[in-house]
């Protein structure tokens, strides 16, 4: 019989698709952090639950090869680097291997081949984006990240996968904030003025921006604390006060200021340039962004008569990556910061057969067949929960020719992929690629086909 705390001996036999180890024993499937496929260790029983059970290695008995021994399990335990545990080389076939897997059991799909997974050269410092919570610990204000399934923060000084810029200027803020005794948030009194600190980096222009997140408009000495950041970091070119006043777990509240320079940064993809704003939606991994999206073109293979729709665009970054091969490209996204971005962003680059829209996905593809629009090529590149049905069925009743699927959820990919397929659609192609090295996420290009 197990009990809590009890220590047994244990074979891992898998990985779950967040990064923990899977044993079984007596009945029970058991999920351990930093434990590899491979490894025999001692686990101390944490939680027992039905059938299931949590428990932490006490001792390894034998290492798999395929362990990364370096890594400060900091990263492990905040989930910064959920897979950092794991070398690079197993992280992408574990990748390839989980796309495999959903298409299998969750789409049905058993002769599909997977491509092996696009990886980075050096999988480390490579986030253009940062935003990390603002506490008291020890009595003193710190940066760092939460611990897993906790509010407790662990000061942090190098993030690992952030460009080092980045930590640098969270380092700085950090020690301004404290020099200048302003108070880090507190969740439970619901006190203090800091809540966080996000930064953001052109990835090929260097440019700089800051958002302080606040609990209220007024920040003392702010004037200060600018001229101090500026003269730091000449290539800050924009900071900016977010208001979030609400108890909730959402980072950024609705109010924007301006305090300094300009309310967005400008970068480029694919040889395009791209205004970024504060709330705006940008891929966090430029160099395999750019991989990501010249997999999706290729797949698409278009030419100058396609007529594309790009759903859920953002601020164009896809469709403008399209455009100047095809005939039109129709835009939709729901957030009007990001349209208007994407506005601008096409102006900036020259590119005027674009249309973008604010709506949803769902009511702007309706609105479009009413029009008459007919699209050869839809592309689509949804948030985590995947595409609703109604989407799913009016941008098949269209009858493109193909739909290219851009996933950072495999599993929502394989639910979608299994309705478009009983709508007459074929998933002829899939392409893994790393966005996210050393954590467990991983972003999928899906090429369906209209079946004769």
């Amino acid at each position: 019989m197990l009990e809590k705390n009890q220590i047994v001996e244990v074979d891992i036999i898998d990985l779950t698709h967040e990064g923990q180890g899977v044993a079984k024993l007596d009945g029970f499937v058991f999920f351990v952090d930093n434990a590899l496929p491979g490894e025999r260790i001692k686990m101390k029983i944490l939680k027992l639950k039905k059938n299931i059970g949590f428990g932490k290695v006490e001792e390894w008995l034998s290492i798999s090869a395929d362990r990364n021994q370096d890594l400060d399990l900091t990263y492990l335990r905040t989930g910064i680097a959920d897979l950092g545990h794991l070398n690079y080389p197993a992280q992408l076939a574990f990748k390839k291997k989980q796309v495999e897997t959903s298409l299998r059991k969750i789409a049905g799909l058993t002769d599909i081949t997977v491509a092996d997974t696009i990886g980075m050269d050096s999988p480390f410092a490579y986030r253009n984006k940062a935003a990390v919570p603002v506490r008291r610990v020890n009595g003193q204000l710190e940066t760092g990240f939460f611990r897993k399934n906790s509010h407790d923060l662990i000061p942090i000084e190098d993030f690992y996968i952030q460009h080092p810029e980045i930590d640098q200027v969270i380092a700085f803020t950090r020690d301004q904030l404290r020099k200048l005794d302003l108070k880090p948030y507190d969740e439970k009194e619901q006190t203090g003025l800091i809540r966080n600190i996000i930064v953001r980096r052109g990835h090929y222009s260097g440019q700089l921006m800051l958002v302080l997140v606040t609990t209220r408009p007024k920040i003392f000495r702010v004037e200060t604390l600018v001229e101090r950041l500026t003269t730091a970091f000449p290539n800050l070119v924009s900071i900016i006060q977010n208001i979030n006043d609400q108890n909730t777990n959402a980072i950024l509240g609705q109010e924007f200021r301006l305090l300094h320079g300009s309310e967005t940064i400008v970068d480029t993809m694919l040889g395009n340039e791209f205004e970024i704003s504060a709330p705006s939606f940008y891929q966090v991994n430029t160099e395999m962004a750019e991989h990501l999206y010249q997999v999706a073109i290729d797949f698409a293979a278009v030419d100058s008569e396609d007529i594309v729709i790009d759903a859920y665009s953002g601020i164009g970054t896809i469709g403008l990556s399209f455009a100047k091969q095809v005939k039109h490209v129709y835009g939709v996204e729901v957030i009007p910061e990001a349209v208007a971005d994407s506005l601008k962003n096409a102006e900036r680059n020259g590119i005027s057969n674009v249309t973008y829209v604010c709506d949803s996905a769902e009511a702007a593809m309706q609105n479009w067949v009413k029009e008459g629009i007919q699209p050869t090529v839809i592309v689509v590149d949804p948030p985590r929960k995947g595409l609703t049905d109604s989407f799913i069925k009016a941008s098949a009743s269209v009858q493109p020719d193909k739909l290219v699927y851009i996933s950072c959820n495999v599993a929502t990919m394989a639910r979608d992929i299994k309705l478009y397929e009983e709508l007459g659609y074929k998933l002829t192609k899939v392409q893994p690629t790393d966005l996210f090295p050393n954590t467990h996420h991983i972003e999928v290009v899906g090429l369906l086909e209209k079946r004769n």
